[in-house]
C-alpha cells in the first residue's frame, strides 16, 4: 500500500512539474513575449555598442597624445578652433523665359 502511494505521489508531482514547464515555455513563445525579448536584446546591444564607441574614442585620444608627445607635436594650451564656414544658399529654381513681344501676344490688352 505504501509503495502504491509513493508512486502515485511521484507521478502526480512529475505531471505538475511537466505541466508547469510546458506552460512557461508556451508563454515565452507568445508574440508579445518574443517582441519584448527582441526589444530587450536590441537595447542591450545598443548599450554595448555605445560602450565600445566610448572605449574607442578614449583609446584614440590617448594614442594621439602618445604620438604627439613622441613626435614633438604637442601644442601648449588649447588649440584655437578655426572659424565656422558659411555656405551661400543657392536656390534651385528655374528662371522664367523672357516674354517675347510680337503682334499676337501684345501685353496691352486694351485694344
Amino acid at each position: 500500500m505504501f509503495r502504491r502511494t509513493f508512486w502515485f505521489t511521484a507521478g502526480a508531482a512529475a505531471g505538475v512539474w511537466a505541466t508547469t514547464k510546458v506552460n512557461r515555455k508556451i508563454k515565452q513563445l507568445t508574440p508579445e513575449s518574443l517582441a519584448a525579448q527582441a526589444a530587450n536584446k536590441a537595447v542591450e546591444a545598443g548599450h554595448r555598442l555605445k560602450d565600445f564607441a566610448l572605449d574607442v574614442r578614449d583609446n584614440m585620444a590617448e594614442r594621439e597624445a602618445q604620438l604627439g608627445d613622441a613626435l614633438g607635436l604637442s601644442e601648449p594650451g588649447d588649440p584655437e578652433l578655426p572659424a565656422q564656414r558659411r555656405f551661400a544658399v543657392i536656390e534651385n529654381t528655374k528662371h522664367p523665359k523672357p516674354i517675347e513681344y510680337n503682334a499676337y501676344n501684345n501685353r496691352n490688352e486694351d485694344h
